[in-house]
């Protein structure tokens, strides 16, 4: 069961009593994708049901699909398949609701870096760049390609027609330093930008031959510091369209304005620019900051209107749920909804004036959004709001009521230290001091923590939520129970009390 009973159709339209005005704003970027990142927390697709309506009428015209290992990769390849990966028909039914959203579907596939996924495993693990590191594929081997290969042709078969496919190629760490590449890199004129641009050119190359009318986006980074003539040089120009990543809250404007101009110099004819709207201000951040990416895309805003018109052709929200396949999940999609509405908005109005700012509380079901905090006031009414108010408690109080209790409490801190627990030394009458305290936080907390497990498990997988719920709740309300079991074996009679402590 999902949070809403209601038919997508009938949500889609509920939307719609405001969407074409917003749909005529004139921002820079004539695409602008949301980024959904599969590698932790993905939600199950009725919850794309719900979710989709609001992406578009907040200003969206496609999604950026980070499959990972959530793609249902067949034969030889389903090793990659996560425990609960999406079915084929689950693949078709989300390409429904984009289509009926009016939602563009662009699928990612790591082929590089970010292979953890894939190289992880026993099996493909002679495939590392470096032996002890799954990051990196090794690109000297022809089976490295030729799985590469097999991943593009089962994604793209299950998305035919789709216009571009990210390839990802960001953060190809200790490129270079397998023992192949160094004997390679040794001969001359080799070098690692040739190294990178070699590869790229036959991952691309490959979407081209097999896909004709699909263009390979490419994030960009691998190719910042590449002297100009030497990606001039290379195919990779007139191959991919590189995607310009910036998280930060205050950009180099005139750094971007310069990378722009290279690579326009270097023979790219379309850039892409990517923000975020979650998931980059802290691996194991759980709420997110909404000044920060509003910032971000005033900013983004601002480098694209330093560029000629014909420069960018649109830009990709990022809301990344892991920094990496083995890190801890970040913001959670729901949480990052308020920040996603404002972000969008901006990009749609070119700033967020308080009419921009009443338009974001109108969607989100909000009666005061305050954009300098990480939380809106009230829970709103958009979908998976209770999973933001129910996560804002846990991350804003649950902590800090369990550190209260337990490091600043005269009664914990002065008759039963760590040095009392561990001898299970108490006067009696401060076990009526501590006890009812711990009993009443224990008993709120669990109740929130229950509440909490059912909403998301409305939206996400069980391994989701019990990693959210292991990783964020767990551990004080552990702290608790332990206080509460020390007390009650302090209470107990004892034969010989022996000497004070």
């Amino acid at each position: 069961m999902c949070l809403n009973q209601k038919c997508p159709e009938k949500r889609f339209f509920s939307y719609m009593t405001s969407k074409n005005s917003e749909m005529s704003g004139s921002s820079p970027f004539k695409m602008r994708l949301v980024h959904l990142d599969l590698k932790g927390a993905p939600p199950k697709v009725c919850y794309l049901s719900e979710i989709f309506p609001l992406f578009r009428a907040l200003g969206a015209n496609g999604v950026l699909i980070e499959y990972e290992d959530m793609f249902p990769y067949e034969g030889h390849l389903r090793l990659l398949r996560a425990k609960h990966a999406y079915s084929p028909s689950e693949i078709k039914e989300i390409l429904h609701l984009a289509t009926l959203n009016e939602l563009e579907v662009i699928p990612l596939v790591q082929t590089f870096g970010h292979m953890e996924f894939v190289l992880k495993h026993e099996a493909l693990a002679h495939l590392r760049e470096v032996a002890h590191f799954p990051n990196t594929l090794n690109p000297h081997k022809e089976e490295s390609l030729a799985l590469v290969r097999a991943m593009i042709d089962q994604v793209m078969e299950l998305h035919p027609g789709a216009r571009w496919l990210h390839v990802g190629c960001d953060e190809v760490y200790y490129l270079g330093e397998g023992e192949t590449s160094r004997q390679w890199l040794q001969q001359e004129p080799n070098s690692k930008a040739e190294l990178c641009l070699s590869h790229m050119e036959a991952v691309a190359s490959h979407v081209w031959a097999r896909y004709p009318t699909t263009t390979p986006l490419m994030w960009d980074d691998m190719l910042r510091d590449i002297p100009e003539d030497q990606l001039s040089g290379s195919r990779v120009p007139q191959l991919v369209e590189p995607v310009l990543w910036d998280y930060g809250a205050d950009l180099d404007l005139h750094g971007k304005a310069l990378l722009v101009e290279k690579y326009r110099k270097s023979g790219f004819s379309w850039l892409w620019a990517a923000s975020a709207f979650k998931g980059a201000t802290g691996v194991n951040q759980s709420l997110t900051p909404i000044e920060h990416h509003l910032r971000n895309h005033l900013q983004w805003l601002q480098v694209a209107g330093s560029v000629p018109a014909d420069t960018l052709r649109g830009i990709i929200l990022t809301g990344w749920q892991r920094y990496d396949h083995f890190s801890v999940l970040c913001e959670l999609l729901p949480v990052g909804i308020p920040s996603l509405a404002v972000c969008l908005q901006v990009l749609l109005h070119g700033d967020f004036a308080e009419n921009v700012k009443a338009r974001v509380e109108n969607f989100l079901g909000i009666s005061s959004l305050e954009e300098m905090s990480f939380r809106s006031e009230g829970a709103g009414s958009f979908p998976g709001s209770n999973i933001l108010a129910l996560v804002t408690q846990v991350s804003l109080h649950l902590c800090s009521s369990v550190d209260t209790l337990l490091e600043r409490d005269r009664y914990v801190t002065g008759w039963f230290s760590p040095y009392h627990r561990r001898r299970k030394l108490i006067h009696p009458v401060m076990i009526e001091h501590i006890q009812p305290q711990a009993l009443s936080l224990l008993a709120r907390w669990s109740a929130l923590a229950g509440e909490l497990e059912a909403a998301l498990q409305r939206v996400f997988y069980p391994d989701t939520v019990e990693e959210w719920l292991e990783e964020n709740v767990h551990p004080s309300l552990r702290r608790l129970q332990a206080l509460l079991q020390d007390l009650g074996e302090a209470a107990r009679p004892r034969q010989d009390l022996g000497q004070d402590p």
